[in-house]
């Protein structure tokens, strides 16, 4: 029975090549001269730091640009608060999501049994497994996902014939 998975996973790699990237540019950059602005990359998680939310602003834009660049998508970045921390400096993490949500999962099982496609999905762990009799429902199937679902980076593989 032909199947695929769908998933949302960053190419990691890609991503700490971009934060590298952007800290080399920080780091010459003649309106960083003298300030806090850095970046740096632990696990899945961006921190930038700087003098002022502006400032973070900038160093966030540095961090899209790159990764745009790279070919890595920038839906997966999911921005958090700007903190404070000593003096005037402020922090702000950027998560890098990886996996599918399960609520998102259940809406996305959900848009395929409404389809009327013959297809089932089957949510296993952060992925969700599409199984199907014919490969052109799969393919309709994909079709429908990445139209309605255009706000999460999804990508499909494990393609079995």
């Amino acid at each position: 029975m032909p199947s695929f998975d769908t998933v949302c996973e960053p190419n990691m790699v890609e991503v700490k090549n971009a934060v590298e990237n952007a800290a080399k540019e920080i780091g010459t950059r003649f309106d960083f001269k003298g300030t806090a602005a850095a970046i740096e990359i632990k696990d899945k998680e961006v921190t930038l730091t700087g003098d002022a939310e502006f400032q973070l602003n900038q160093v966030y834009d540095i961090l899209v640009g790159k990764l745009a660049k790279r070919n890595v998508d920038v839906r997966f970045l999911d921005k958090g608060d700007v903190q404070k921390i000593g003096g005037d400096k402020v922090k702000q993490v950027v998560k890098v999501r990886s996996g599918i949500e399960s609520e998102q999962a259940k809406k996305l099982q959900r848009l395929i049994k409404d389809s009327k496609l013959k297809v089932q999905a089957a949510i296993q762990g952060d992925s969700v497994r599409v199984t199907g009799a014919k490969k052109d429902d799969l393919q309709a199937t994909m079709a429908l996902v990445r139209k309605e679902m255009a706000e999460l980076p999804l990508s499909f593989t494990n393609f079995r014939d």
